[in-house]
């Protein structure tokens, strides 16, 4: 019998999961973009990589309204690409799901750190997967009620920060050595400007993965929508605020490479030990903890969407007694934790762990984005008569400045990230290997698929 996922969430779930997932990226990693481009270089990016991501979301909703499925990415690409699209789709959106959380943990992990110095950021990282996996496993009503609690708190955080820096922001402390090599918009700013797009997206990362909730959101024809165009304007102005008032509270420069900007921007204008900054470490864990469960979410449901149609071994798409993937959860956690004690053993490009797993997340993220983009202009011309509750604005030119976006991106992150570029590669040869040796295991889950497509 095919497992099938329970619809009970509604919109403002959704908004929560959507925004969620992504509100992290306003607490901390972005600020490796300054390291590389400057202030004012990080700008330009952060506003193009805005302008992708809002294109990319106002048509990437089509897909997700059209075909509510649990593989969100890996379903609209097999729809239009045939299984090898599938593949290359569903394992891109894999390896952004499981990459991503390690890096979310280490900064959970440096923000308590910030208050209890003795304690290796390493464990608590650790004690967070362990805590985070448990409640997803408990049911995904009860997960994503905890998600828009944790998300509302976030926003609020996000909001009081701007208000208590504002009265010491200066625009002349965040223009100071603006951009990358010089004080010019010169070749070392322009290339800065393009080595820092991995950091500009994660700003906005995984704000996708709200489509692999889609089939257990009720009547999500009408509610995603609604979460994702609502949630990804929320990102944009988060996004803006927090880097230019962080930026003005000081010297930038301190604050650039490090796993909690936020607090230590906090401290220029209160000091150390002001009410304020303690309430910022403590509520702005909401923000940390709400992408990490989101994401924990999110690649879990990509794994059973790939198990159910045999891209994967199928016990990873068995339910547990409340209706959720547990084996899916406990096995992106074990990666995730692998992850976290690799760092200083594996040194990629002389990154630092965050930033190794932020690069390797945006690669896997950018080629799902393309996928998506090409997917829908694919569905567009196959199936012109199918049911499209809600259709991408601007079409064919909104989608495809997303798609010319991406792919500049892409090829930018490959110039500037080789060896992790090729470490992607080979993540997604081995899948592909996987693929070619389990054909008898797709044939027999194809029954059921077909059916599930036929049902959307």
């Amino acid at each position: 019998m095919t497992e099938k996922l329970k619809p009970t969430l509604g919109t403002i779930h959704l908004w929560g999961i959507a925004v969620g997932l992504v509100i992290s990226g306003e607490y901390f990693g972005w600020s490796y973009g300054w390291g590389v481009a400057g202030t004012l270089g990080f700008l330009i990016t952060t506003a193009l990589i805005a302008i992708m991501y809002t294109c990319f979301i106002f048509s990437f909703t089509e897909l997700t309204a059209a075909i509510p499925h649990a593989g969100g990415p890996f379903a609209y690409s097999r729809r239009a690409f045939g299984e090898i699209g599938g593949l290359i789709a569903g394992y891109a959106t894999l390896i952004e799901f499981v990459f991503a959380p390690p890096a979310i943990a280490m900064a959970i992990g440096a923000y308590l750190n910030v208050q209890y110095p003795g304690l290796d950021p390493k464990y608590a990282a650790v004690g967070a997967y362990i805590v985070f996996m448990g409640l997803n496993c408990l049911g995904v009503k009860l997960a994503a009620t905890f998600e828009l609690c944790v998300t509302i708190l976030a926003v609020i955080e996000l909001l009081v920060f701007m208000g208590v820096v504002a009265p010491g922001f200066s625009l002349a402390n965040f223009t100071a050595n603006g951009w990358a090599g010089s004080d010019t918009f010169g070749v070392h700013a322009i290339t800065g400007v393009f080595a820092a797009i991995p950091f500009a997206i994660w700003f906005f990362l995984a704000i996708e993965g709200a489509a692999m909730a889609a089939e257990e959101a009720k009547d999500p024809k009408r509610t995603i929508p609604v979460a994702y165009i609502s949630g990804i304007l929320t990102l944009v102005m988060l996004a803006i605020g927090v880097m230019i008032f962080a930026g003005g509270a000081g010297n930038w420069q301190t604050l650039s490479g490090i796993n909690d900007p936020l607090p230590q921007a906090m401290k220029m204008i209160v000091g150390d030990n002001s009410t304020w900054l303690h309430m910022l470490v403590w509520i702005g864990l909401f923000g940390l903890i709400a992408s990490f469960h989101g994401i924990i979410l999110g690649y879990s449901r990509q794994f059973f969407a790939l198990a159910r149609a045999g891209y994967m071994p199928a016990g990873l798409a068995k339910l547990s007694a409340f209706k959720t993937p547990q084996r899916a959860i406990i096995t992106g956690g074990i990666i995730g934790i692998i992850a976290i004690f690799s760092d200083g053993v594996i040194n990629l490009q002389g990154m630092s762990l965050t930033a190794a797993m932020i690069t390797m997340a945006v690669f896997g993220a950018i080629v799902m984005y393309i996928m998506s983009m090409l997917s829908l202009f694919k569905l567009r011309q196959s199936e012109p008569h199918m049911v499209r509750s809600y259709r991408a604005p601007g079409y064919p030119v909104v989608p495809a400045i997303a798609l010319v976006l991406s792919v500049i991106c892409l090829i930018a992150m490959i110039w500037f990230n080789l060896i992790i570029a090729l470490l992607f590669a080979a993540m997604m040869f081995v899948g592909y290997l996987y693929f070619l040796a389990t054909k008898s295991q797709r044939a027999k889950a194809s029954e059921a698929m077909v059916l599930s497509s036929e049902q959307v």
